[in-house]
Formats: C-alpha cells, sequence, structure tokens
C-alpha cells in the first residue's frame, strides 16, 4: 500500500505543479523538502543502521535503486518525482556527509512530527512519541545550513525566492502518539488545532526565510493503514471499525486536512506575494483502497 500511495502521492503533487494547461514544468532553481517517513530519503542512516530498521535492508530499495537507501519504500519518494519532473537531481540527506546543497536539501526524516517532544512529554506520552526531527527541528537545520549554499542573506534570499519548498506532511505521527496509548479518539481531536497551528507556524518561518512557493500536503487516510486495521479492529465500538477501513480513524484525517486547508487560506490572505499549494494526500489514497482493480491491484 504504501508504494501505491507514494506513487499517487507522486502525480498529485506534480499535477499541482504543473496544470494539464501549461506545456512544461514550473522550473525551479532548487527544492527543500521537509517532512517525515513518508519523504525520508536517508537521514535517519546517515551515522548507520539501527538493528531494529528494516526499511533500511532489502526490499526496501529494491524496484528503483537496487539498494537500500534508508527511504520508506521500494523505489522513489513523492519529492523525487518532483525533482526529476523539474530537472532536479534527487535531493541528498541533509544529514548526508560530502554532499553539495546548492541544488536542494532534504530535510525530512522517519518519526518526525510537527509538535516538539514536550508537546507529547506534557500531555503524558514522551513513551509513545519517537520524534527524530520536528518541522521546527528540521527547519533549525535549514537555517544551520545557509552558510554552506549561499554566502549572504541577500544571495539566500534570491536563492529561495527561486526555490520550491515543500512542507511535510506532517501530523501522521503527531496522531500516532495518543493512537498508540489507546487515548480516546475525542482527546486526539484535541491535537488537531495545536498540530494545524503548528504547521502554519512552520510555514511563516520558511516565509520569512524568502520562500514565496510552498507545497503543503494533508495526511493519508490512516483508517486504511495496516497498522491500525491490525490494532484497532479489537476494539470496533471505539473506533467504529467496517469491512475496509476503520471510518473514525478516516475521519480524524478528514477533520485535520480541513483545518489544514482554512489555515492555508488564512495564511495566503497574510501573505498574498507567496503561493501557498495545498496537496491532497487523501483523496488518491482512497481511490486506491477502494477501487484497487482500477489500478492493477
Amino acid at each position: 500500500m504504501r508504494f501505491l500511495v507514494s506513487v499517487a502521492a507522486a502525480f498529485l503533487v506534480l499535477a499541482v505543479l504543473r496544470p494539464p494547461q501549461a506545456a512544461v514544468a514550473q522550473k525551479y532553481a532548487a527544492i527543500f523538502n521537509f517532512g517525515d517517513s513518508l519523504v525520508d530519503a536517508g537521514n535517519l542512516v546517515v551515522d548507520g543502521i539501527p538493528d531494529y530498521l528494516a526499511t533500511a535492508r532489502l526490499p526496501y530499495g529494491m524496484t528503483y535503486f537496487g539498494y537500500p537507501t534508508g527511504r520508506c519504500s521500494d523505489g522513489r519518494l513523492v519529492v523525487d518525482f518532483i525533482a526529476q519532473e523539474v530537472g532536479l537531481p534527487l535531493l541528498p540527506p541533509s544529514k548526508a556527509k560530502n554532499a553539495t546543497f546548492h541544488r536542494g536539501a532534504n530535510f525530512a526524516i522517519t518519526g518526525a512530527t510537527s509538535l516538539d517532544t514536550p508537546y507529547f512529554q506534557g500531555r503524558g506520552l514522551g513513551h509513545t512519541v519517537w520524534n527524530s526531527g520536528s518541522l521546527h527541528t528540521q527547519i533549525k537545520w535549514f537555517q544551520d545550513m545557509k552558510p554552506s549554499i549561499c554566502k549572504s542573506p541577500q544571495e539566500c534570499r534570491d536563492l529561495f525566492r527561486r526555490s520550491l519548498f515543500i512542507v511535510g506532511e506532517f501530523g501522521g505521527n503527531d496522531y500516532n502518539s495518543p493512537l498508540f496509548a489507546f487515548r480516546p479518539l475525542e482527546e486526539v481531536h484535541t491535537f488537531i488545532p495545536d498540530v494545524v497551528d503548528s504547521i502554519g507556524k512552520g510555514i511563516e518561518k520558511l516565509i520569512e526565510e524568502g520562500a514565496v512557493e510552498l507545497v503543503v500536503p494533508g495526511v493519508l487516510p490512516i483508517g486504511c493503514f495496516p497498522v491500525y486495521l491490525s490494532i484497532f479492529r479489537k476494539e470496533p465500538e471505539m473506533y467504529g471499525a467496517r469491512s475496509g477501513c476503520i471510518k473514525d480513524l478516516n475521519t480524524l484525517s478528514w477533520v485535520h486536512n480541513a483545518a489544514l486547508q482554512r489555515k492555508i487560506a488564512e495564511l495566503r490572505l497574510k501573505h498574498p506575494g507567496v503561493r501557498i499549494m495545498y496537496a491532497d494526500y487523501y483523496t488518491p489514497a482512497i481511490r486506491f483502497v477502494l477501487h484497487a482493480e482500477k489500478y492493477g491491484e
């Protein structure tokens, strides 16, 4: 399923970057990507492969690269398709040694959340969140990298104005924390305003750095994820399990995405010179799940 969702999301985001009436894709000088395991290109493994990490071993990477790269996929990720579409090389992980980042960098890392770890600790969830680098930590990595990719603040702003910034998705791991702790779904919904507000603050930080083109994906329908299906089918009265996906968990994703779109609309009004594009991961993923036979599955 992850492979199908990744491909669907890739083509979806490409459609955002290149509307049907456009003859060629928008050209960017660089791409700067932030996110979690859906777009981690290897940051989690640059300092060595943890024994527990299956994604750094075959069959991961076998379809496209022929070897594991640290991506949670057997091939390319959403951001890889985007980079290739606009004529850029695949983005190196920001923590890679001896890499150059003048054409962009991938700051995403597996386990990333929108909110910082103290937020979860304050709610008694420190034991269920595995945060390798939240959105705001990744933005700090980006800020620390600036001296290595441009010679002056003005040169940085000039580069960033010609670059694409991809912010997410974020939120999936934020909701994993209370869900894996079996907190009531009503409580999980209370996280949504804080998660979305954190994403909005991250977007504004990047705008302050000079970003004028940003893609902000929503979350996937988590009620269709095998991990949740295996856990929460044991509690059908609590989570509304159905014959396919778990409806109540998909509702959580839908509410998050609706709130995120409202936040994006608010930021568009506040920053009229900035293009902020919402990327819908939810709809194509649902189509794959509900009508797999139409897509060769």
